[in-house]
């Protein structure tokens, strides 16, 4: 039987350590930037498919190898929240999902020598209403400032959050779930 390596074509350490609670034995490197920008009147999960495709395609690897690529977007009212540009946009994210729900979903894609699989996870999230000085500590904190909707449900955020459908990890950045049950039938 082949051993086969998980190559995971991402920076985001949120990522790693969900391959890594869950058994799933990868090695890491972060791809080359790819423009992030939606295509005009691309869907949400048609995005993250996308950027997960052109995230994987990045790797050469051989084809003893697995490329995994993952991108998440926050969308509230057919809006894509990626990450906040600034405390501003950060705070503006924080209101538009004060006291609402919102989608999560993201896109995996597993590039190898016999092509690949896309597909994607959403999950459905809702904050409760936020004031204004928990908003603007929360921005201080930090923490929003290089998540896509600007909060993590692992961190600060979590106690925002009321309710989810769908999966939790998916939320953090990655459908491990998805991830395995695609990996396993690979």
């Amino acid at each position: 039987m082949t051993v086969i390596q998980l190559v995971l074509a991402s920076g985001s350490p949120r990522r790693g350590e969900i391959l890594s609670n869950a058994g799933i034995a990868f090695v890491r490197q972060i791809p080359p930037p790819i423009d992030e920008a939606p295509a005009p009147g691309e869907s949400p999960r048609n995005y993250v498919m996308r950027l997960a495709r052109e995230k994987a395609s990045a790797i050469a690897v051989d084809p003893r190898r697995i490329v995994l690529g993952a991108d998440t977007a926050v969308v509230v009212e057919g809006e894509i929240l990626g990450k906040p540009s600034s405390a501003d946009d950060a705070t503006r994210m924080l209101r538009l999902l004060s006291g609402r729900m919102h989608e999560v979903i993201t896109g995996i894609c597993l590039s190898s020598g016999r092509g690949q699989v896309v597909d994607a996870a959403s999950t459905r999230v809702w904050f409760t209403t936020l004031s204004d000085a928990e908003i603007e500590a929360y921005v201080a904190s930090g923490e929003p400032m290089d998540k896509a909707g600007a909060y993590g449900i692992q961190g600060l955020a979590s106690k925002f959050v009321t309710r989810i459908e769908g999966c939790y990890f998916n939320v953090m950045g990655l459908p491990v779930s998805l991830v395995y049950t695609l990996l396993r039938d690979s």
